[in-house]
């Protein structure tokens, strides 16, 4: 009896499932027509926008990215199929990557009204800094170009081309106490070139110098910035995979570690602490945190938009500047035949009795060039910063870029195209002087795009390049940089292509020989800096905010200004 009834049972079960298969069977047939007809689309597309190599279904060419470097890659790519923009599909979305000087120069400068916004960014932006941010807004519609504005303004009050000529003199002195360290201990040159970078946006944003290199604003924060660096460069593995497959991206965090800490939304940002300590309790008037409290209620600015603000000040100026004069040390040592020419023009124009400054810009033709040639070698953003998107579809030379494309200047690529920089890898500052048979035609007047273009150019160019020139002039003028020797008399050789991988890369760390020219030469330093140090004390202060416990420490801060906003 009981067997009776377990066999109908089953019986039942059995004849409710014979349609079953075929609902299998139906769905796979869907998602295979779905996924043909998408790879449809993928191929169409394909024939229509820049060449490149065949995507796959739904991964597009994700996994053909290299590990290391991709703008290489891209670089190659454009050798390959001989055009100046190549298309690589990162999944299901197609990547526009510019690798010639001439045509960035044609679509982000003479098409600047329609190549300024950004496209969607999952991992940077989304999960990361977010709408909020100059770097990251959109400017599809017009209320989004009119935030954009805002901002922009705000930011060129900080540090626009205007604005910068009236650092120079803390700038100038910041700079003397680089060469006062290094006197001391210059096999911390990446240390003190940190410090310095810091301490003059830091006085710039607050009224306050970053005095030590063990200062948490530079050793929390520009860990911070290199970690933010990591996150735009296109990759087969996570977090950019997510770019690859979005669905990944509404995991919770909780069970998703390969979100590596994103999308944790905080309301009471670092840098927003930061700016209203000083902005309400700083001593100097002049600074940029207090204008943009001041500008406050005029632009309805929420708690996101001042932290963003805040921080981008250090985004422009700490891990950029630090990260080039670095690169400037390296070029010392491995091409020394470059400094004989720098000392000759220097021992010439200042002497031994003072270091260079500012007016002497004008009679140091070579030095400007050894400047240049830094900024070009081995530029800091070597991927032009974050994308660009078009605001409308639009054809260049017979290619299709769709609306809302993510579209990069590759900078490796351009800065190393042997059309504009024959034997790109030489250092040679000779290419930057006029009438020199190294100097080769370029789109525009600098002769590099080290920092972007149009009208989303990097907002600290001025401040860069104004603390580069001062800083590199000064240490060319004041020590010979140079293979450190070793106990038994051998050279330590160094890597030109020893680089990190991030989106702001810098030389991996090296040994060199920094000491002063001559003992006339040790004294200035020393006299200038002391007197630096003496003019910079009216900046002194500190901060008690810490990003390493700031988030456990502001829990309840967190929560008051979400309420408010």
């Amino acid at each position: 009896m009981l067997f009776d009834q377990v066999i109908d049972t089953f019986s039942i079960f059995g004849s409710r499932l014979d349609g079953f298969p075929n609902v299998i069977s139906i769905i796979l047939a869907v998602g295979a027509l779905a996924l043909i007809a998408d790879y449809g689309y993928m191929l169409w597309m394909r024939l229509k926008m820049p060449p490149g190599p065949l995507p796959w279904p739904i991964v597009g060419n994700t996994f053909m990215l290299p590990d290391n470097k991709p703008w290489i890659w891209f670089e190659e790519l454009s050798k390959k199929y001989n055009v100046p923009l190549v298309t690589v599909w990162i999944g299901r979305n197609p990547t526009v990557w510019i690798n010639d000087a001439w045509t960035a120069s044609e679509i982000f400068e003479k098409r600047a009204g329609i190549y300024s916004s950004r496209p969607r960014m999952l991992v940077f932006a989304e999960l990361g800094a977010g709408q909020s941010n100059l770097v990251n807004m959109y400017t599809f519609t017009p209320s989004q170009r009119d935030r954009w504005r805002v901002h922009r303004k705000l930011m060129h009050h900080g540090v626009g081309v205007q604005q910068v000529r009236r650092y120079r003199d803390f700038q100038n002195n910041e700079s003397k106490t680089v060469a006062y360290d290094l006197l001391s201990s210059p096999e911390d040159y990446v240390k003190h070139f940190e410090r310095y970078a810091t301490s003059v946006v830091s006085i710039i944003a607050f009224g306050r110098r970053v005095e030590s290199s063990q200062d948490p604003i530079i050793t929390e924060v520009i860990a911070s910035m290199h970690l933010a660096a990591d996150l735009n460069v296109p990759g087969k593995s996570f977090p950019m995979l997510m770019e690859t497959f979005p669905l990944l991206a509404k995991v919770p965090n909780a069970i998703a570690p390969w979100k590596h800490g994103l999308g944790r939304k905080r309301g009471f940002p670092f840098f927003y602490a930061l700016a209203d300590e000083a902005a309400h309790n700083g001593s100097h008037e002049d600074t940029y945190v207090k204008h943009v409290f001041g500008e406050k209620e005029k632009y309805n600015l929420d708690v996101n938009e001042i932290s963003a603000l805040t921080g981008n000040l250090f985004g422009a100026g700490s891990d950029t500047s630090s990260s080039t004069l670095i690169t400037f040390i390296l070029a010392c040592v491995a091409f020394p035949e470059t400094l004989v020419p720098a000392w000759e023009e220097l021992d010439r124009v200042v002497g031994t009795q003072r270091s260079p400054g500012w007016e002497d810009e004008e009679q140091l033709p070579y030095i400007r060039a050894f400047v240049k040639e830094v900024l070009r070698w081995r530029s800091v953003a070597i991927i032009g910063g974050q994308p660009h998107a078009p605001t409308q579809d639009d054809v260049y030379k017979g290619w299709f870029i769709p609306k809302g494309t993510w579209i990069q200047g590759n900078v490796w690529a351009i800065h190393h195209h042997d059309r504009e920089f024959p034997d790109p890898d030489r250092f040679n500052p000779g290419r930057y002087l006029t009438g020199s048979e190294d100097s080769r035609p370029f789109p525009n007047e600098k002769g590099y795009m080290t920092f972007g273009w149009g009208r989303r150019v990097c907002s600290g160019q001025a401040l860069a390049e104004q603390g580069t020139w001062i800083t590199v002039a000064r240490l060319l003028w004041g020590f010979n940089i140079e293979k450190k020797r070793r106990a038994d008399g051998s050279l330590v050789e160094v890597d030109i292509f020893d680089y990190t991988n991030g989106l702001n890369m810098r030389p991996q760390p090296f040994e060199c020989s920094i000491t002063p020219r001559s003992e006339e030469i040790r004294k200035t330093i020393e006299r200038e800096g002391k007197q630096a140090l003496e003019e910079l004390e009216q900046y002194r202060g500190e901060t008690k905010y810490r990003m390493s416990t700031f988030y456990q420490k502001n829990e309840l801060l967190f929560k008051q200004y979400m309420g408010q906003k």
